[in-house]
């Protein structure tokens, strides 16, 4: 006879004493360490949406443009699970790249923001998303340093001032002395005219950065059938892979944060 040692799939802890049965029959176990948040377990799970690590799949496919049915296919779950998954991670994400403020010298950091316009033309209006119908536009902006070509904070909303002035006072913890801009109105108005450079010979880092986004977040392409049937999840979709590969968080000690 070959005795199987039992490890918590969280803590990986030893201390585990049995905890009753399932419906099926199935042992089940519980974790005896205080500090473990997940007490009890079962060894083999019939649904894979409650083995150890899926939730950790579900993000990184999230990061890796992945949809959401594209996951629940791909991981044999369901797209609830799938949806609820995303949906826990809502309060982590961050508009901010607050580990960014302690890397450089705020005080001279020279930004590029950019607003992603819509342009009439079939050529020019990949430059904007939408959630479940094109009449409903999702604007995302986005603020990059001008020197090293990180995203420093994004906000999203509509063709408005309110949302620019969101987006401006998130920026205050940088300490912005110049900001390079397109000649969209909203910048003209709410900019210091000392502060600002309007051209896009000082933006080119910025329309890489929002090619770059396009490429990994099907969402936010035009020729596509993956597009946002809400607002919830556009934004939890879209701020994840900015935290994730822009501001290298990593969401749970098993996900490490990829940086392109």
């Amino acid at each position: 006879m070959k005795l199987i040692p039992v490890k918590c799939p969280v803590c990986y802890g030893t201390d585990i004493s049995k905890n009753g049965k399932t419906r099926r029959g199935t042992q089940r176990y519980i974790c005896n360490d205080k500090e473990c948040p997940r007490k009890s377990f079962i060894l083999d799970y019939v649904y894979n949406g409650c083995k150890p690590g899926i939730d950790e799949q579900i993000i990184d496919m999230a990061a890796n443009t992945s949809g959401i049915r594209d996951t629940a296919r791909v991981l044999k779950i369901s797209t609830q699970k799938v949806l609820d998954t995303l949906r826990k991670k809502e309060g982590s994400i961050s508009k901010v790249n607050y580990k960014y403020i302690d890397d450089v010298d705020a005080s001279r950091i020279e930004v590029t923001i950019v607003f992603w316009e819509q342009i009439e033309s079939a050529e020019l209006d990949e430059m904007w998303s939408f959630v479940q119908k094109k009449d409903n536009q999702r604007w995302l902006w986005l603020a990059i340093d001008h020197n090293t070509r990180v995203v420093l904070a994004y906000a999203f909303g509509k063709r408005k001032d309110e949302v620019f002035l969101q987006l401006k006072s998130l920026l205050e913890p940088f300490g912005i002395t110049m900001f390079y801009t397109d000649d969209w109105g909203s910048y003209e108005r709410n900019l210091d005219p000392k502060q600002h450079t309007i051209g896009k010979k000082n933006t080119q880092a910025i329309e890489r950065k929002n090619l770059t986004l396009r490429t990994r977040i099907k969402r936010l392409c035009r020729k596509t059938i993956c597009f946002s049937k809400s607002v919830e999840m556009h934004d939890i979709v879209v701020g994840l892979v900015i935290n994730i590969l822009e501001f290298g968080w990593s969401f749970n000690n098993r996900f490490h944060a990829l940086r392109t």
